[in-house]
């Protein structure tokens, strides 16, 4: 017998790519994560999951699997609303999806807060260092930063946010500073890894000039965006970045803004819904928590 509680956790490592990468979204360890799928297998009797050095991937009965537990947990998530709408309040389930590094540090603790002022209603947050792969069930709230490329969701500004060019003072005490994009060509840059966009191709604009792009040759990337601002600071090299997570570093100058005069692509912070139609009280509640929580950037410094 499966339990709504090992289908919502199957849900969960079916949409990562890695049983690593479900630990950090579960908040437990590897060893849990394997250990738990381990037990739910021996139970049905078959295997659930393949695993590789590339990392994991659904058999058909895991398919199988994930999508009864999708249609089960989103009937059970229905009735909950129905059921609390009857009775006038805010209950079920919500589920928000972050990215990972902008999850840790701005969303986890609103998704908590939000639950406490809500006694009736339980949320779980999914943070991913990728684009995630999820089912329309799969999430009520999605976070999202940059480019929007699914046109049928219903994006909600929360806040702006600038991309930076900038680099240490020990780089630039090294290396000097770039004066104009086409110089990043001959510098040492850091590119991050994400959101399968093109990231050696950096685009500038200056006022309502035409827009110009430079391929860079990175010394180093990752996909991590936390690892990508290290080696910044340790002088590695010139680095674009999200203004939430570079402020405080260029407040306290521990990175140099470059090419002032030139502005990269806005990547503002959305919240993302799969309708305009009316939604479930938790959901709108939850969005109304993120607008007032991000009126003010909390990574801009106030008047």
């Amino acid at each position: 017998m499966i339990t709504t509680d090992d289908l919502r956790f199957f849900l969960s490592l079916a949409v990562t790519r890695s049983l690593a990468e479900a630990a950090r979204a579960l908040d437990v360890t590897p060893p849990a994560v394997t250990q738990r799928l381990h037990a739910l297998e021996k139970r049905l009797g078959v295997r659930l999951v393949n695993r590789s050095g590339r990392g994991t991937a659904l058999t058909d009965e895991g398919r199988l699997l994930a999508l009864r537990a999708e249609q089960i947990c989103g009937e059970l998530g229905d009735l909950a609303d129905e059921l609390a709408g009857r009775r006038g309040v805010v209950a079920g389930h919500l589920r928000v999806v972050a990215p990972l590094g902008f999850g840790q540090r701005y969303i986890a603790g609103l998704v908590a807060e939000f639950r406490g002022h809500s006694e009736n209603v339980t949320a779980s947050l999914t943070l991913s260092d990728g684009p995630p792969r999820l089912a329309a069930d799969d999430w009520d709230v999605m976070v999202h930063i940059g480019e929007l490329r699914d046109s049928t969701l219903v994006a909600y500004p929360l806040a702006p946010n600038r991309r930076v060019l900038c680099a240490s003072p020990a780089y630039l005490a090294r290396r000097g500073a770039p004066a104009k994009p086409e110089d990043l060509r001959g510098h040492d840059c850091i590119a991050l890894r994400e959101n399968d966009e093109d990231v050696t191709l950096w685009r500038f604009k200056q006022g309502r000039g035409a827009a110009v792009g430079v391929r860079v040759s990175p010394v180093l990337s990752s996909n991590a965006g936390e690892t990508a601002v290290e080696w910044a600071l340790a002088g590695h090299g010139i680095i674009v970045r999200s203004e939430w997570d570079v402020a405080a570093h260029v407040r306290e100058r521990r990175l140099v803004p470059l090419l002032a005069s030139w502005s990269l692509p806005q990547a503002n912070v959305v919240a993302l819904v799969k309708s305009r139609q009316e939604l479930p009280a938790r959901t709108a509640g939850f969005l109304a928590h993120l607008r007032a929580a991000f009126a003010t950037p909390p990574w801009r410094e106030k008047p």
